[in-house]
């Protein structure tokens, strides 16, 4: 599919929802799976890519200001690697790689599940790029499933940022996914993001429609 394409198809999901929305008076969430991926830090995407370089976008993402950038590489654990490891921009303060549990075991690396930024305690790995390596103490987790929505949506909800909800999946695999994280701000985009793992398990795919059966 191609870019315009697929802007398409997220134009009338986006237009479907509201419309679901309001005739049934509940959110129905889309899905957003995310397959393995890093975030870098200044530092070392210089040492990766060159003193000065910068990344360049190859596509946006649903959340504001954020993107999928042109640039990959090879992350490389005590038994095994990945290469074409894309990295997410903009630029962080940390570099963070986020993986999932199946990822771990080809890799050597036993990630722990945490909220993204969350990187005590997590797991090192090497990472090698163009022109240069950096070997990570730390930064290596599974993402906690969580859910991004706006301030409005939160409202209507009775939400409020860091609280945990039961998310309901139907089709052949029907599940409750439970302990699904709550992050509110103005400008984010409603979506739930799932890894592979857990995508795989219930046969869901991108833009699929989740709802919230359970507040905490």
């Amino acid at each position: 599919m191609d870019l315009n394409n697929k802007n398409l198809v997220e134009i009338i999901t986006k237009v479907v929802i509201q419309k679901l929305q309001e005739e049934e008076k509940e959110v129905l969430i889309p899905i957003g799976i995310s397959n393995r991926h890093l975030h870098i830090c200044e530092e070392d995407l210089h040492i990766l890519f060159g003193k000065g370089y910068k990344l360049t976008k190859f596509k946006d993402l649903k959340q504001p200001n954020q993107f999928a950038a042109n640039e990959c590489v090879t992350i490389k654990g005590p038994k095994g690697e990945f290469q074409k490891v894309r990295i997410l921009g903009p630029l962080r303060n940390e570099t963070q790689v986020e993986i999932s549990l199946s990822d771990g075991f080809k890799l050597g690396v036993n990630p722990p599940i945490k909220e993204s930024g969350k990187l005590e305690e997590s797991k090192g790995i090497e990472l090698i790029g163009p022109k240069g390596k950096v070997v990570k103490e730390k930064g290596v987790i599974a993402a906690l499933r969580h859910i991004h929505m706006s301030t409005i949506t939160a409202n209507k909800l009775n939400l409020s940022d860091k609280d945990f909800v039961d998310v309901e999946i139907s089709g052949i695999r029907k599940a409750i996914l439970g302990n699904v994280l709550v992050r509110v701000d103005e400008s984010f985009e409603l979506e739930m993001h799932l890894d592979m793992d857990e995508a795989n398990s219930c046969c869901i795919k991108n833009n699929d429609l989740v709802k919230i059966v359970e507040n905490r």
